[in-house]
């Protein structure tokens, strides 16, 4: 049976590019700095799925060295697919839809954000659901909500009842 979460894979262009941005804009650890795979055993697990010669370059991110990670994935050797709006980012897409983040304060942490040039979705910051919350975007079009907790011993989904 299922036991946990292990990761989030996010597609991106640049593995080294983005493993930087999710770093030194974001604040993540590197936990497994960006590597090369290929050959008969990445082609055996997804030959399925990716086109033949599977190669991919990834990097595990993340706030701690558990299994709560970002792998951040790039296949040199794919197709790219065309979006139906390139660059446009998109919460209603078929797939993985947001990144949810918790910080500690959310104004200090949306400002300092702005200051590194990170693109937000909304302008401001919403109280919802014993959350405060505001929205923003990667380079890659990747959204991601910021969270900030009302009752921090608290997961985020059982904000609502504190």
């Amino acid at each position: 049976m299922l036991t946990g979460f292990a990761h989030v894979g996010v597609c991106v262009p640049d593995v080294v590019a983005a493993t930087r941005w999710y770093c030194d804009v974001l604040g993540l650890q590197v936990l497994s700095p960006p590597y090369r795979m290929a050959g008969e055993a990445i082609e055996r697990d997804m030959g399925e799925l990716v086109p033949s010669p599977v190669v991919l370059k990834a990097s595990i991110v993340g706030f701690g060295a558990g299994d709560h990670v970002l792998e951040l994935i790039e296949y040199p050797e794919a197709p790219t697919p065309l979006a139906s709006q390139p660059g446009a980012a998109s919460i209603t897409r078929p797939g993985l839809t947001h990144i949810g983040l918790l910080c500690d304060d959310l104004e200090r942490t949306r400002a300092e954000l702005e200051g590194r040039g990170v693109e937000f979705l909304t302008s401001g910051v919403a109280d919802v659901a014993g959350l405060r919350t505001t929205w923003c975007v990667d380079p890659w079009g990747t959204v991601i909500i910021l969270l900030e907790k009302e009752s921090p011993t608290l997961p985020y989904w059982r904000q609502f009842e504190a």
